[in-house]
């Protein structure tokens, strides 16, 4: 038995663009029905969604001959969840909060093994190697994995010339609504000045040769993050896409207005 190509990896690193959604639900079935949806890549948040290493585990069964990717979102960039998730069958990691080319260059070494890195040798028992049906998954397994980081300070953006340095380093995703709240603009990530911070940002990676990627639920924006060349960029969660539908439904029958999303 051999490895699955991470389509995802590949296509990002082609600059073919790849349209996402967040699962923030926590739930397999959740997770199945984004699937049929035609996303090309699928979330899963441990950082903000109701997730633990099992719930994880779940939605990456659920998302397993789908052809989106799952990406799984740590709660934080610390070794010992990556080493869990990568064991888990996660391939695709993105890290919040990455201040720093410092903190990029430690999360790199949790994802492979030595010498290049410091990943742990346990897969021989774990699903990522198919319970040690991938023979060679060992010497293989750097090939696969993906890791995205996301900038979403000012201090990330400052130091963002040294992150995109870091060999190791797949994509940077640009966390809107948190750089916003940094920058003093708590929930209006439409503010000029972080509009330009985020399209200088989205510049500045592209021309790095590597994938920019960002969250916003405002379709226009979204589209102007592709011209720009982001080549991962999710457009809504699923969480807010049901909640949205529902009332919309509800405000049919019964009247009043439906309240958007309008954080991201």
């Amino acid at each position: 038995m051999r490895a699955q190509e991470n389509r995802f990896k590949t296509a990002i690193r082609q600059g073919k663009p790849q349209i996402g959604l967040w699962l923030d639900m926590g739930e397999a079935i959740a997770a199945e029905i984004a699937v049929t949806a035609g996303f090309d890549w699928l979330v899963i948040d441990g950082e903000h969604g109701p997730n633990d290493l099992r719930s994880i585990i779940e939605q990456l069964r659920a998302l397993a001959t789908s052809p989106a990717e799952p990406v799984v979102r740590v709660p934080v960039g610390e070794s010992w969840i990556i080493k869990q998730l990568l064991d888990a069958g996660a391939r695709t990691l993105l890290v919040p909060m990455v201040d720093s080319a410092a903190q990029a260059k430690d999360l790199v070494a949790a994802m492979h093994y030595p010498p290049r890195g410091i990943r742990g040798m346990g897969a021989v028992v774990a699903r990522a190697s198919g319970f040690n049906s991938i023979e060679d998954y060992n010497q293989t397994a750097s090939d696969g994995v993906c890791l995205l980081v996301q900038a979403e300070t000012r201090a990330a953006i400052a130091d963002l010339d040294n992150i995109l340095a870091v060999d190791g380093i797949d994509g940077v995703f640009i966390g809107p609504a948190d750089l916003a709240a940094d920058m003093g603009y708590l929930g209006r990530i439409d503010e000029p000045e972080v509009q330009e911070t985020i399209e200088a940002a989205i510049r500045k990676i592209v021309a790095a040769g590597k994938a920019a990627g960002i969250l916003t639920f405002n379709e226009t924006y979204n589209k102007r993050y592709l011209e720009l060349g982001a080549s991962f960029v999710a457009v809504g969660a699923d969480v807010t896409e049901f909640s949205t539908a529902l009332r919309a439904l509800s405000a049919r029958y019964k009247g009043g207005a439906v309240t958007k999303v309008s954080s991201y």
